[in-house]
């Protein structure tokens, strides 16, 4: 993940107890040859073990991880786009 600098694409990943499918999502975008990016996940208010499964990434720094209290998707994409830096922006779903 860039610093606070200003980057070309946020791609923000929307997640609610989806530990099954988080990390693939994630994957998908770190194998990217393309790398100006940030990489935020929203966490909707999940009740399982997302935080935990995703601590490594978060430590390194190669994620942004925001957790909120359940409000749904519209919402969710809302907080996303408020702490997006990136000129364009990207929606991925777990």
């Amino acid at each position: 993940m860039k610093s606070m600098q200003r980057v070309r694409v946020s791609v923000i990943i929307l997640t609610y107890n989806r530990t099954d499918l988080i990390m693939e999502a994630i994957e998908s975008v770190l194998a990217q040859t393309y790398t100006d990016y940030e990489i935020i996940v929203i966490d909707d208010g999940s009740t399982d073990d997302t935080a935990q499964v995703l601590r490594e990434l978060i430590e390194t720094g190669k994620i942004r991880y925001i957790w909120q209290e359940n409000q749904g998707e519209c919402a969710a994409r809302n907080h996303g786009l408020r702490q997006a830096r990136g000129e364009y922006i990207a929606f991925l779903d777990s």
